[in-house]
């Protein structure tokens, strides 16, 4: 029987936490004694209004932000925090991920669990362990919640500061360059002073947080330093127009030495990598930031060294949206012949059936996936786009499920709008479509959408789905509130 890698959970939180003010100011070397207070346990003092606000500035970030859609990437982003974020210091907290379609390097981390990665920094990190010491640091600045504590002395310009974040990641994610930093510095002039103070403190405990839970996790926490190394280097070779990301987050000798020797002292739990895996996705997003020319993607791969059987796979998507599509299926096939563990494998061959509309052989092939795989979302997700042309009936009972169990997933609530729509459910069609819109940030939308969805299922009869968008109208006021305030 096969056995699939199961990369199908929830994992990142990212990287510029307190978005251009946290990290700027070397300071001269002082004792832990004198600059580190003993790190916070858990994340549990999480307020209800700081998750409120963090879900309003992510349904902001995505109406005008490009998003990366990509099941495949995503579910392996989620693993990854999945992985660390037991041994994070991380209580009960609830994250929601978002992936940019951007370049650049560059990843974030907002109040109330919202992380966000562009494609670039798959990029740029050339193996799994400098990646996840990217989003092992960002972990710890969530555990320590660094943002709350700088801003709860200056309450009142909490709400100002998360709208400046906002505005210089939307600028940056839109190809804005430097100025996206500028303007979340600009406008969280009043949080400056106080933060600067403990800038210097924060990325310490973020590291030290970040790397105790690598090696935890079975990452070899040297990774951080390596990825320091890295970032280094790019700041030099850059000069006076580094990536946003280092803006936010510079890496000075006493921070780099630090990570260093602590992680020379740290014991690895069982052992843990997957550079094959991780090879792999890094294709999908060179694919992606590629995508005119993907043999870019292949070349690069191969410029770099990376593992054979992610260059092959590649190499067959990249056949796949050149029309080969007969190659790309044969060579797929073959990777998941020796690499059973690999659920992306057969699933990203029923994802190429798919987009070159062989739906019989994506439904069959996202299928046989799901018998050992029953809740893989990527192959779900696959399935029921291809029987939305097969049989929408049973694309809405897969969508059903579907957004049932990840009800802040845009895309599931969009399809299962066209399949409940197209298998004769249009009061629940429209309420799924509404459910698209509020979480996408078009919040007017969606409550007029509430008011079509209502007319139809007073037509259909249709008691159960009326009760339930009175209740989602209430839900909705509430989110039109929350947006109002930014």
């Amino acid at each position: 029987m096969p056995r699939f890698f199961n990369a199908s959970a929830g994992w990142t939180r990212a990287l510029a936490f307190a978005c251009g003010t946290t990290l700027l100011i070397p300071s001269p070397a002082v004792s832990d004694e004198q600059t580190l207070p003993s790190l916070g346990s858990s994340y549990s003092s999480t307020s209800d209004e700081e998750h409120r606000l963090g879900r309003a500035w992510l349904r902001q970030f995505r109406a005008h932000a490009p998003q990366w859609q990509d099941p495949i990437a995503h579910d392996y982003l989620n693993s990854l925090v999945d992985r660390l974020a037991p041994h994070s210091q991380l209580g009960d907290l609830d994250v929601t991920t978002v992936m940019v379609d951007h370049r650049t390097l560059n990843a974030f981390a907002v109040p109330g669990g919202v992380v966000g990665i562009h494609a670039g920094l798959f990029a740029f990190a050339e193996d799994e362990g400098a990646f996840a010491s990217v989003i092992a640091h960002e972990l710890g600045h969530l555990s320590q919640r660094h943002y709350a504590r700088s801003s709860e002395r200056a309450e009142q310009t909490q709400l100002p500061a998360m709208a400046g974040m906002l505005a210089g990641l939307l600028i940056a994610a839109g190809g804005g360059g430097n100025a996206g930093i500028a303007t979340a510095m600009g406008s969280q002039a009043a949080l400056i002073q106080d933060q600067l103070t403990y800038s210097r403190r924060y990325e310490q405990e973020a590291d030290r947080v970040g790397l105790q839970a690598m090696a935890d996790a079975g990452y070899d926490p040297d990774a951080m330093a390596r990825m320091f190394r890295t970032l280094q280097r790019m700041a030099s070779l850059q000069g006076g127009t580094p990536p946003e990301f280092l803006l936010t987050h510079p890496v000075s000798e006493s921070r780099l030495s630090d990570a260093q020797s602590r992680a020379a002292q740290m014991d690895v739990a069982s052992s843990y990598s997957n550079d094959t895996l991780y090879d792999m996705i890094r294709g999908r997003a060179l694919l992606q930031i590629h995508s005119q020319s993907p043999q870019q993607a292949v070349s690069r791969l191969a410029q770099e060294d990376a593992n054979e059987a992610a260059q092959r796979y590649v190499a067959a998507l990249a056949d796949a949206r050149s029309g080969q599509v007969d190659a790309a299926l044969q060579a797929l096939d073959r990777l998941r012949d020796e690499q059973p563990d690999l659920a992306m494998l057969p699933a990203s061959a029923a994802e190429v059936a798919l987009q070159a509309q062989r739906y019989d052989d994506a439904i069959q092939r996202s299928q046989r996936l799901l018998r050992f795989m029953p809740d893989y979302l990527p192959a779900q997700l696959i399935l029921a786009e291809a029987q939305l042309q097969r049989d929408p009936n049973a694309a809405y009972n897969i969508l059903r499920d579907v957004t049932a169990q990840h009800p802040e997933n845009p895309q599931g609530f969009n399809l299962l709008s066209e399949a409940a729509g197209r298998s004769g459910r249009n009061g629940l069609g429209h309420l799924a479509r509404a459910e698209y819109l509020q979480l996408t940030g078009r919040m007017d939308s969606g409550i007029r959408q509430l008011d079509i969805a209502e007319d139809a299922a007073e037509r259909e009869n249709d008691q159960r789905t009326l009760a339930r968008i009175e209740q989602r109208r209430e839900d909705f006021m509430d989110y039109r509130e929350a947006l109002e305030e930014f």
